[in-house]
């Protein structure tokens, strides 16, 4: 009896094949990063300045002066008479922008500002709101009726959502948008990353979807504010990015469906003919015995497989459910400090689309850390180590803010933002890893699933966060920060899994690391050689 792994081999697992597949999931990560980053650039918001009808004859420089000189006025109308000032105080209701490299946004372009900033953030948070929902109901529809349909199907919501999104000038219809958009987010990459990752040798696994991910959703991520600066207008920015994703609707013409998935559904056959196509693409012959030997196994498996154990049974015992709540939390502090540091690119002296491609050259560099580290130090202190880099970084961002002067020190902030983006993409893509291998085998899928939507859930507050820095410009960085803080200090409260046998049961789970120092690390171990349980089942 053999293994899917062991016909994959034998089909061709790291070879013509496999490199057409991380080809598309390479297109893919440009395709998401540019989806997920839009929201952020529609919403950029220039200097502005509140208009008097006195300043017809200003240019938005001489506007600038003006203010310089007499106190800046963003958001309350006053009235001057040569040098002094008059008793005229009242809300501003119509504003002068400074556009950055002339781009006009949709908060420029509606007077979302000041005492409207809400509708924006109102509408960003909807859809965070999207990809809660979108991940749970594409999910659901993935186990139903395979991951290659949800791939295009929430590729072509993206579409839908942006471009809708372009005629949307009211507060309710911006929202409903934004919610449309958000229920992409997530499935338009996910199951694109888990058809690469079950046709590649598991070797390569971690190499190959790193390199993709750092190289092309960092170049993605460094590109899409420059679109929006050729575009000129936030309208034609979201047509241009929302264009693309027509293609993906050709990728059932050429990709296989999940095989596992497939086998999970009883449909032996067509697994089968997946793996005939990626041998016949790899120019491998292979003996038809193979084949009905592995459905044989597929049928035996499926009837021995059990289901009593279930997600809820992570809750049940004291340490399962102490390490269970930690996930949620670490899941929850890192989508939400990955999702703010990243779109925390105003305010910090230097123009949002330069701070927003010097901070996305982050992720490449997190990527490489992670393949040369991850394996060597432990997840435990990989973890750690990297919230606890961002939390320091991203909290001295805050305080730089609060001491500097108004123009001073703009290198330092941006070198400290960027590092901090640095630690928390480093954590944010190794957490998956960890989530994965310490929860049991017998409800991983449905754990592993519970701890991705919950942080996506939490992201939900990081609109309203950044729009903290209408208050107190530093508060967004230090809320973050510490929150990072924590992140790290919780996670030292969870077992190593590296070089570990990893739980299948409730009952492993609930045993797993006993016993284990809080400070204990695994690259302080010396001469261990203890096996670790393989997560090709993952």
């Amino acid at each position: 009896m053999i293994e899917i792994d062991d016909v994959l081999e034998k089909c061709g697992d790291f070879h013509r094949y496999q490199i057409i597949l991380l080809a598309f999931f390479c297109f893919i990560n440009l395709l998401s990063s540019m989806h997920y980053y839009s929201q952020t650039i529609i919403s950029f918001v220039p200097e502005h300045f509140c208009y008097d009808p006195q300043f017809e004859n200003f240019t938005i420089y001489d506007t600038k002066e003006y203010y310089n000189v007499h106190g800046s006025s963003a958001c309350t109308l006053r009235t001057y008479e040569g040098l002094s000032e008059n008793i005229t105080f009242q809300p501003c209701t119509n504003w002068i922008y400074n556009l950055d490299y002339g781009y006009q946004s949709m908060t420029s372009e509606l007077n979302w500002v000041c005492q409207w900033a809400w509708k924006s953030t109102l509408g960003q948070s909807m859809f965070f709101i999207g990809s809660v929902l979108g991940t749970l109901v594409f999910g659901i529809y993935a186990d139903k009726i395979g991951r290659l349909p949800i791939l295009i199907l929430s590729n072509l919501t993206a579409f839908v959502g942006n471009t809708a999104t372009i005629f949307a000038t009211s507060v309710p219809a911006f929202a409903i948008c934004r919610f449309v958009s958000g229920l992409a987010t997530d499935s338009n990459f996910v199951m694109m990353y888990i058809l690469v990752m079950e046709y590649i040798r598991p070797s390569m696994r971690t190499i190959g979807l790193s390199i993709c991910i750092g190289v092309f959703y960092c170049l993605g991520s460094a590109i899409t504010p420059w679109i929006a600066v050729y575009c000129g207008t936030w309208k034609l920015f979201l047509l241009v990015t929302a264009l693309p994703l027509l293609t993906v609707p050709l990728f059932y013409f050429v990709l296989p469906e999940s095989a596992q998935w497939l086998i999970t559904q009883k449909k032996y056959e067509k697994a089968v003919e997946c793996l005939r196509a990626v041998a016949r693409v790899n120019g491998k012959t292979v003996d038809e015995q193979v084949y009905e030997e592995f459905k044989a196994k597929c049928i035996q498996s499926m009837e021995a497989q059990s289901k009593a154990e279930n997600m809820m049974g992570l809750f049940r015992t004291p340490r399962l459910r102490r390490n269970t709540l930690i996930l949620f939390f670490k899941s929850m502090v890192i989508t939400l400090c990955y999702d703010a540091i990243s779109r925390n690119v105003e305010g910090l002296g230097i123009t949002p689309f330069t701070m927003f491609s010097l901070s996305a050259t982050a992720i490449f560099p997190a990527c490489i850390v992670l393949i040369l580290l991850q394996d060597k130090i432990g997840r435990k202190a990989m973890a750690s180590a990297s919230l606890l880099v961002s939390g320091i970084f991203t909290s001295a961002t805050g305080i730089i803010l609060v001491y500097r002067s108004a123009d001073a020190g703009p290198v330092l902030v941006a070198s400290l933002a960027i590092i901090g983006r640095f630690g928390v993409t480093v954590a944010y893509n190794s957490a998956a890893q960890f989530a994965t291998e310490l929860i049991p085998t017998s409800v991983r899928g449905q754990g592993v699933a519970a701890v991705h939507v919950a942080g996506y859930a939490f992201t939900f507050f990081s609109s309203y966060i950044l729009f903290l820095s209408t208050i107190f410009k530093p508060l967004p960085s230090l809320i973050l920060g510490m929150l990072s803080l924590m992140g790290a200090g919780l996670c030292l409260f969870l077992p190593e899994t590296l070089n570990r046998t990893l739980p299948c049961t409730l009952a492993d789970g609930e045993q797993f690391g006993r016993g284990e120092p809080v400070l204990f690390f695994s690259c302080f171990e010396k001469g261990k050689t203890t096996s670790t349980t393989s997560l090709k089942d993952t």
